[in-house]
């Protein structure tokens, strides 16, 4: 459990923290074991929310946490016995989350644990394929050439992943753009060509009085319209993490034209680089589908890869199973296949995500090249129509007056 300290120093300094122990007492006594005065502790993190039912999740910071496991690497490489690495590697934290889980994790060490047992008793701070990967590597005896193969696997994923949505980005940004220059002109302009017009009595064109009538509907209910798109947005994701649901919006999305194609890709290389990792630690081919699957975000490949395994458990090949899925392009299937059939599943599926990983990259860029004009069109489309439904009735005027 989590307690939130207020210590002193032996300098005079006062810090504050959040530590991971077992109990109050055992927290106290190893904080006085190191020098510091206890001024303060309570409960923190989940339990001291639990009754205000507030939304708290901790979080290891990734980049953090990959330095530590490079250095822990490197000592382990150098020689370093594993209990007197983490007890240097803790100290040089900052992180209270990750300082108090490392505290922890080295106590359960020097107790005799396992270190893979040590971070799988902090349940969902870390990646199932991390604690996998070090189980592997201490049934190996190879505990640093696993930790090496999961900083590199991570930095290939993460790099995967920027790329994408750093392309996002920009028609992101367009369209949001282009709806707050249309919230605008609706809310604030329209109301004054509005009130301008009626001064004169004429009878205003059709597009106009749509434009006039939609600006004074949100300009009076604007609030409402606010609180109701609010409550859509709660009710949608309500009903998203309802069982299923997000299965079933995952499935959806792989259907969209130009970005479902890029989504199964995706999900197909992080599943086989991850499960290319497990097996170069020596995990079994079963556990490392389950583990796979696990670690996608897509939820609809993630239930068709755990469906994969139990297959495979029965005693079916890969390949097959993923075949009869129907959520694995032939190249993937075909790639395993061949790598079923040689014995280089690890180095075939390694070969499928890196092609993979270009074929997004192409992919994606293919599909901003399309999405960035159309999205410029459309907006220009948009605000022409509207001004040019403001300014119409001036030529009428005009007219008129003449």
């Amino acid at each position: 459990m989590e307690f939130r300290c207020r210590l002193g120093t032996p300098a005079g300094e006062v810090i504050e923290g959040i530590y991971v122990a077992e109990s109050e007492a055992r927290l106290r006594r190893e904080l006085e074991d190191k020098g510091l005065f206890v001024l303060d502790i309570h409960r923190g993190g989940r339990q001291a929310l639990a009754g205000l039912r507030l939304p708290y999740r901790r979080r290891v910071p990734a980049r953090e946490f990959l330095v530590f496991n490079q250095e822990l690497a490197t000592l382990l490489k150098a020689g370093m016995p594993l209990v007197q690495s983490l007890d240097i590697l803790r100290r040089r934290v900052n992180h209270p989350i990750l300082k108090g889980v490392l505290d922890d994790v080295h106590e359960r060490v020097r107790a005799g644990s396992a270190l893979s047992e040590a971070f799988e008793a902090h349940g969902g701070l870390f990646p199932g394929v991390y604690t996998a990967s070090l189980l592997a590597g201490e049934k190996s005896g190879n505990l640093e050439q696993v930790l090496r193969r999961y900083v590199g696997y991570v930095k290939i994923v993460a790099g995967v992943r920027r790329k994408t949505i750093s392309a996002l980005v920009y028609p992101a940004i367009l369209l949001v753009l282009a709806m707050v220059v249309v919230t605008i002109i609706v809310v604030r302009v329209v109301p004054e060509f509005g009130a301008f017009y009626n001064q004169f009595g004429h009878e205003l064109p059709w597009s106009t009085r749509a434009i006039v009538g939609v600006s004074a509907f949100v300009t009076s209910y604007f609030v409402f319209i606010l609180l109701g798109i609010a409550a859509a947005a709660f009710a949608f994701w309500a009903w998203v993490r309802q069982p299923g649901q997000r299965r079933r919006l995952d499935r959806v999305i792989l259907r969209i034209p130009g970005l479902g194609p890029i989504v199964q890709k995706f999900s197909t290389s992080q599943a086989a680089r991850t499960l290319a990792t497990l097996l170069g630690g020596g995990i079994p081919l079963v556990n490392a589908l389950d583990v796979s699957s696990r670690s996608l975000s897509n939820q609809y490949m993630a239930a068709e890869l755990l469906s994969a395994a139990q297959q495979v458990r029965e005693g079916r090949a890969l390949a097959a199973a993923m075949q009869d899925s129907g959520a694995f392009a032939d190249v993937a299937i075909k790639m395993v296949e061949v790598g079923e059939s040689t014995g280089a599943l690890q180095e075939m599926l390694n070969s499928l995500a890196d092609f993979y990983d270009e074929e997004i990259e192409t992919n994606l860029g293919r599909f901003i090249t399309l999405v960035e004009p159309i999205l410029l069109v459309v907006m220009g489309v948009i605000i022409a129509g509207l001004l040019l439904a403001l300014y119409l009735p001036l030529f009428n005027l005009s007219s008129a007056l003449r």
